[in-house]
């Protein structure tokens, strides 16, 4: 059974419909910055190619950034001559930046960009966007790690892009191959809701996005690519790894304090396994299982460890009180976590309170069995110490997971049968939501209007009176203001979903940093 998505989530995936004529499905964003040599090669190299093999509309945006050559020139030139590109300038520096702000900006139903210098194939450009136009993926990319993949570049650049994609599995948990390739898509209405996170303008930008889309659930497809390194590329390679290390440690911060929203961007599954309603099984059981499993293997490795540390200066009783009890205060944190999926600070200090009457009843458990064995033989060896505590243990798990699963984090109903229920899979979304057929009054921060460097990007349609095209099962409404677009977006500042109307700032105002490399 399909369940319904909250105000602030993503609506299920669905193949766009057919489009109007004229009405672009795809706009490839190129960002430049001092490419007066090798733009115009690049935009009539796609296009031509975007002409002859793309079976829908589409749209080239060249996003210069900020560039003190000939490059504004050139492309003001290519649009110009050519009806499908048009040209948007901006006067700080910064890929990220220049994304976000065409990407936040256009009407096409489908946002790519690739670099300049056009290093990967072209022949990869339909494969990428196509699980996007289908509705089966939510972002994709091309990598050139694939097993598949072809690549042509110096050992340097090999080496800096494989260390920089260990360091994102080693610290993030990132599953994704290749997070630095300069060809990617997203789906419009995921990135409105996606892109207000990300707070990275350079190069990290891509990194973050992904790493966020992963964590909130969102499907990325990846597509091996061929590619050829550029050898006159202008990017600062130590800068660049300098500033993604920074990003790296940031992200990785807020993950594990959980202070991002991720929830904002669940999205409801099809006909998926994992949303039917099976009688007579609870929910989450088997993975809640396997994660206990290996949280409660890891807490009893860290006890018995921390009782042989306490043991060399302390009796059994201390040493096995003392060890139980850190080891249980980072069970508990480690449980809360993984094992139920609680994300934030909301309710620690309960669960760790109940986690400690927890450890009461497992401490009460061993000390017995510690006081039993003393009991038995008045001096026995270690090894039979351990052995007992093991099995003591063990019974002590069952309870645990039993308490944790009834008590400290109980498993509540999503939805309740009277009107007024709430959604309470998750802490952060027990408070009310409205109707999203009702309406509401916009946040009285977010209805100011920002101005916008200026730039011949196309303006947004009229809402239609019919039937929207190519925007899925996501509602879209288009304001008479070429650069703005209003969508549903919460409330970040009081945690709170709200179904505000906003005008998105393409431009942060609060980005100054000139001095950004490419």
């Amino acid at each position: 059974m399909r369940t319904d998505s909250s105000p602030g989530t993503l609506p299920a995936r669905e193949h766009l419909p057919a489009a109007a004529a004229g009405t672009p499905v795809l706009d490839v964003v190129i960002p430049v910055y001092n490419e007066e040599k090798d733009l115009g090669p690049c935009v009539l190299g796609l296009h031509e190619h975007l002409t002859r093999t793309f079976p829908y509309a589409f749209r080239i945006t060249i996003a210069d950034n900020a560039s003190t050559d000939g490059t504004p020139q050139v492309a003001a030139d290519l649009a110009a001559r050519l009806a499908e590109v048009h040209d948007f300038r901006l006067e700080q520096k910064g890929r990220g930046r220049a994304l976000r702000t065409v990407w936040s900006a256009s009407d096409a139903p489908i946002l790519a960009y690739m670099d300049v210098d056009l290093s990967t194939d072209l022949n990869a450009l339909l494969p990428l966007v196509a699980p996007l136009i289908s509705g089966h993926s939510d972002l994709a990319i091309g990598s050139r790690l694939s097993r598949s993949s072809r690549v042509v570049r110096g050992a340097k650049r090999e080496f800096i892009s494989r260390s920089y994609n260990l360091i994102l599995r080693g610290s993030l948990q990132a599953r994704f191959s290749d997070a630095q390739c300069g060809f990617k898509a997203i789906r419009r209405d995921v990135a409105q809701a996606l892109l207000p996170l990300v707070e990275d303008t350079g190069w990290f930008f891509d990194t973050e996005m992904l790493v966020l889309a992963e964590r909130a659930g969102l499907r990325i497809h990846e597509v091996p690519v061929d590619w050829v390194d550029d050898p006159d590329s202008t990017v600062h390679i130590v800068k660049t790894a300098t500033e993604d290390l920074k990003g790296v440690w940031r992200v990785g911060k807020a993950l594990a304090t959980g202070s991002l929203p991720l929830d904002r961007l669940t999205r409801p599954f099809g006909d998926d396994p994992r949303d039917r309603d099976i009688q007579d099984v609870p929910k989450g059981l088997a993975r809640q299982l396997v994660g206990f499993c290996v949280v409660g293997g890891l807490s009893t490795l860290f006890y018995l460890v921390l009782y042989s540390l306490f043991r060399q200066f302390s009796g059994s009783q201390v040493a096995n009180a003392l060890a139980l009890l850190v080891s249980a205060v980072a069970n508990t944190a480690a449980n809360r976590r993984l094992t139920f999926g609680v994300r934030g600070r909301g309710g620690a200090v309960r669960h760790q309170a109940q986690g400690l009457v927890v450890f009461g009843i497992g401490l009460a458990l061993t000390s017995g069995s510690l006081a039993a064995l003393d009991a038995a033989s008045s001096n026995p060896p270690h090894s039979t110490e351990l052995a007992v505590l093991i099995a003591a243990n063990l019974a002590a798990t069952v309870l645990r997971f039993l308490l944790f699963r009834a008590w400290v984090f109980p498993e509540r109903r999503e939805y309740g049968t009277g009107p007024a229920a709430q959604d309470t899979r998750h802490p952060a979304a027990t408070a009310s939501h409205p109707s999203p057929s009702a309406s509401a009054a916009p946040h009285p921060a977010a209805t100011a209007q920002y101005p916008v460097s200026a730039g011949r990007l196309p303006g947004l349609p009229a809402q239609p009176s019919g039937p929207p095209a190519l925007h899925g099962s996501a509602q879209y409404q288009h304001t008479q203001h070429p650069m703005t677009t209003q969508s549903r977006v919460d409330d970040a500042a009081d945690g709170n979903w709200r179904d505000a109307t906003v005008r998105m700032q393409p431009v942060r105002p609060h980005d100054t940093d000139p001095g950004e490399a490419r």
